[in-house]
C-alpha cells in the first residue's frame, strides 16, 4: 500500500496507516531456499533431482545403483570428491526443461551433459554438452566454442555472462526435439537443432565426429561431468515437456 505523508481525519486513523507501513516484510517463498520447489513450481510439472541431503536418485556412470564413489552430498550440495565417473541420473529423459545452479574453483572445469546412453566408454560419446567453465581462469574459456554455455565444440556461447568463480551460475537447459536452448543467469547463450543441416557440418568438423552415436538419442540419461576440479550444485529441478 502507499504510506501517507499527510494526515487527515482523526489520530487514530493515521495512526493505523504508519502502523501497516512499517509492517515487517512477507516470509521469504520456499523457492528462495536451496533444493525446494515453490507451490507455483509443483503446479507447473516440476520435480527435484536432488533433495540436498542424498544422492538418491543418481549414480556414477556404468555404475550399479545407489553407487557414487566420486560425488558427495556437502552443505545442500553435489560436490566433486574424487577420481572417478561422471554422475548421472538413475532415470533417463526425453523432451524436458532443466534447471540447477553451479559454483567452480578457480580455473574449474565441468559440464551438464544431456541424451546420455550408456552403451559407450565415455558420456560425451553420445551426450551433447553445457560446458560448465571459469572462463578467466581456464584456457577453454579463451574460445568462445568451450566456454561457459556453449554447446561443447560446436555452438559458441557469447562473453561476459558466466559469473566469476566461487560464484552461483543458473543454468537452464530446454529441449524439445531437435531443438535445444542452453541459458545462463537468464540469457539464452545457445540454440540450436540436433540432426539439423548445420549442426551435421559442425559435428563433422569436430572431435565428436569419431563417435556415431553423439546426438543421435531421443531419450538419455542428465550427467555432472567429473573433469578432476572442485564444482559444487544445487537447485536441479526438471519438469517434463510435450
Amino acid at each position: 500500500m502507499s504510506c501517507p505523508t499527510r494526515g487527515r481525519g482523526a489520530l487514530l486513523a493515521l495512526l493505523v496507516a504508519v502502523s501497516a507501513c512499517s509492517s515487517s516484510p512477507a516470509p521469504v517463498s520456499p523457492a528462495a531456499s536451496p533444493n525446494a520447489l515453490s507451490r507455483a513450481e509443483q503446479q507447473d510439472g516440476w520435480t527435484l533431482l536432488f533433495d540436498g541431503s542424498t544422492l538418491a536418485g543418481w549414480r556414477g556412470f556404468r555404475e550399479p545403483t545407489g553407487m557414487a564413489r566420486a560425488w558427495r552430498v556437502e552443505g545442500g550440495t553435489i560436490v566433486r570428491a574424487a577420481e572417478g565417473p561422471d554422475l548421472i541420473t538413475e532415470k533417463e529423459y526425453g523432451n524436458f526443461e532443466l534447471a540447477l545452479e553451479w559454483k567452480l574453483a578457480p580455473g574449474g572445469n565441468s559440464g551438464v551433459m544431456y541424451l546420455v546412453t550408456e552403451d559407450n566408454e565415455e558420456t560425451y560419446f553420445s551426450g551433447p554438452e553445457m560446458q560448465v567453465l571459469d572462463d578467466a581462469g581456464h584456457q577453454d574459456g579463451g574460445n568462445r566454442l568451450t566456454s561457459a554455455g556453449s554447446d561443447y565444440g560446436l555452438y559458441a556461447a557469447p562473453a561476459g555472462i558466466v559469473k566469476p568463480a566461487g560464484e552461483w551460475n543458473q543454468v537452464k537447459i530446454v529441449l524439445r526435439w531437435p531443438r535445444v536452448e542452453h541459458w545462463l543467469n537468464g540469457v539464452k547463450v545457445v540454440e540450436y537443432e540436433l540432426q539439423s543441416a548445420d549442426w551435421e557440418t559442425k559435428v563433422r568438423a569436430s572431435k565428436f565426429s569419431q563417435w556415431p552415436a553423439y546426438g543421435r538419442a531421443k531419450r538419455g540419461h542428465i550427467v555432472l561431468q567429473n573433469h578432476g576440479d572442485w564444482v559444487a550444485y544445487r537447485n536441479i529441478k526438471l519438469r517434463p515437456l510435450p
